[in-house]
């Protein structure tokens, strides 16, 4: 197996669908992490001089791996300070192409932003019964503000009036949130919209919607050094049919990471379906809000 095949092989073994074809020119590439057309999150950058190596990774998830053709201990000294220096360079380059990419989204969601209108009805806040608090509309879709915590818009979560929801292709999520309410006392950080709204109407307090759960603990930490003294409730998803649990394991790190509490939804005692994870689900079953506990 030649260099090429096996740097395909790596990525494969990532669990990202390869691209059809690979330039080993030591530039950066895009391709398709998901195989599907007009997805460009993949990234990957391959050397053949001297030592095959490369580097590659996907936007979406953040993901960044290093291969090399020969492992570390099989290489030279010469040898593994230049893939020392490759490695720094394909960082660079990712780097580089990150920031232009999320610059072309904020500017993006900017104008998608100011030329919509503050949203009053829409069938997915009729679905989840719940009301609109600093979000969008463009008369089809919701859009929902991706802000760091200085307040900087760095992209939209569009949501569809059958509850689909998509990032803008580019955007910044890592950090980003949506506030709800302001702090008194505590703020709540949740995954979803409609678990934020649905957590500030039965609780008052204010809330972060971190939009997913690998983005939980990153949230905190913004929320936390912007309010060092306030309390920090992390509202964890209940992904009781997903193997380990992602919700309620991410909250707990989140929580960790900030010295703060986890709550879970107390579904005790209801007819509880296979999706039946979060605060807006709890609602609809058992009509109140109700936590299993803070740890």
């Amino acid at each position: 197996m030649n260099a090429i095949d096996r740097f395909i092989t790596a990525i494969e073994a990532a669990g990202l669908a390869p691209p059809t074809t690979i330039n080993d020119d030591g530039k950066l590439h895009r391709f398709s992490p998901t195989g599907k057309r007009g997805d460009d999150a993949g990234w990957y950058v391959l050397h053949q001089d001297g030592v095959p190596a490369g580097s590659f990774g996907d936007w979406r998830s953040g993901e960044s791996r290093n291969w090399c053709a020969k492992a570390d201990s099989d290489m030279s000294e010469s040898e593994r300070r230049a893939q020392s220096e490759r490695v720094k360079a394909a960082q660079r380059m990712r780097d580089a192409e990150t920031a232009r990419r999320q610059g072309e989204a904020a500017a993006t969601a900017l104008s998608l932003w100011e030329a919509a209108a503050p949203a009053v009805a829409h069938p997915y806040l009729t679905a989840k019964g719940v009301k609109p608090y600093g979000i969008r509309a463009d008369g089809h879709q919701l859009f929902v503000p991706m802000r760091d915590a200085a307040g900087k818009l760095h992209s939209l979560q569009t949501i569809a009036p059958d509850g689909e929801k998509r990032f803008m292709p580019g955007g910044r999520v890592k950090g980003c949130y949506h506030a709800i309410g302001k702090p008194s006392g505590r703020v709540i950080v949740c995954e979803g919209y409609a678990t934020g709204a649905t957590l500030h109407e039965a609780t008052g307090d204010a809330v972060a919607v971190a939009f997913n759960a690998g983005n939980l603990q990153a949230v905190a930490v913004a929320v936390r050094s912007k309010y060092p003294c306030l309390t920090i409730i992390i509202a964890a998803d209940d992904d009781w049919q997903t193997p380990g649990n992602p919700g309620l394991t991410a909250a707990k790190q989140a929580a960790h990471a900030v010295r703060g509490k986890v709550a879970a939804p107390d579904f005790a005692g209801l007819q509880r379906g296979d999706k039946d994870t979060d605060y807006n689900d709890l609602r609809r079953l058992a009509g109140a809000v109700r936590t299993g506990g803070e740890a």
